[in-house]
């Protein structure tokens, strides 16, 4: 009989509490670096009191990956409840988290632990652990548990609008979208993660045609693909967003959508007022 596995991942999955609270998944937090003091992304600081001061602070935030004294204690308090431990964290491009998981893990070698780069983040991320969990529920091995995650990062994606590239350039996690920067300011950049770095994909002149692209494109990378699972990311956006949700699972035929917004460590990179879809297809 295999040993229970339990799923650790980090807080840019931002899976909803609702849903959260069915699985046994455990979340490491990232950290919001602000005005001297540091915040755990989502627990000391929520979205709205992220942007909310966004709007007036002179300062900017920034970010820093999972403490690897967080992943110890996971890690310490998952073995002693003698768990085989699976972690699958956020694109190894965007963040040292993955990092912080390596080096928790060697500092417990007694425990049993797998480590997965999503080379995702948001809800794609979200999707890949909410299938694992269940499997992990069913009492699938953790070897098993992992090719699943492995697998499932080929049918996911995550396209999103920006208001401005000002705060993904600032955070040098643009990657191929620097071209786009001093471009006219009512051109609305999409972008898309590709191999876990955020890319270009093209702009769009108004917000409104920028959110119909959005769905277009999506389509597009479903390409008919059955069953699908759609979640909207938002930074601030929330009525955009549930439209954008409707719209799109209409257009799609989801079988699940999820609400979900944008923590603040993705927002700081992003800035107020992104919007986007993050999907699962075909699993």
């Amino acid at each position: 009989m295999s040993r229970k596995v339990a799923l650790v991942t980090d807080s840019t999955t931002y899976i909803p509490e609702d849903i959260l609270s069915q699985h046994k998944i455990h979340v490491s937090p990232q950290v919001v670096i602000w005005g001297g003091k540091e915040y755990l992304d989502n627990v000391d600081i929520t979205p709205t009191e992220f942007y909310t001061r966004l709007q007036s602070d002179s300062e900017m935030p920034k970010t820093s990956q999972v403490p690897i004294r967080e992943m110890d204690r996971i890690y310490q308090e998952l073995h002693e409840q003698d768990f085989d431990i699976l972690t699958i964290v956020l694109s190894s491009k965007l963040s040292g988290t993955l990092n912080s998981a390596v080096q928790a893990k060697a500092n417990l070698p007694e425990a049993t632990i797998e480590i997965v780069d999503s080379y995702t983040t948001v809800m794609a991320l979200g999707f890949i652990v909410l299938e694992v969990a269940k499997a992990a529920e069913d009492g699938v091995s953790l070897a098993d548990c992992k090719a699943l995650a492995e697998r499932a990062r080929d049918h996911t994606g995550v396209l999103f609008a920006v208001d401005t590239l000002e705060f993904l350039h600032r955070g040098g996690r643009i990657g191929g979208g620097a071209r786009f920067i001093g471009t006219a300011l009512n051109l609305k950049p999409i972008l898309e993660l590709q191999d876990g770095a955020v890319e270009a994909v093209e702009r769009v002149r108004t917000r409104k045609k920028s959110l119909n692209r959005l769905v277009e494109l999506v389509e597009e990378k479903v390409a008919g693909r059955t069953p699908v699972r759609l979640a909207t990311l938002h930074a601030n956006a929330a009525d955009e967003a549930k439209q954008l949700l409707d719209d799109a699972a209409k257009r799609l035929a989801a079988d699940q959508t999820v609400f979900s917004e944008v923590s603040p460590a993705v927002g700081a990179h992003t800035g107020p007022g992104t919007i986007g879809l993050a999907f699962m297809a075909g699993m």
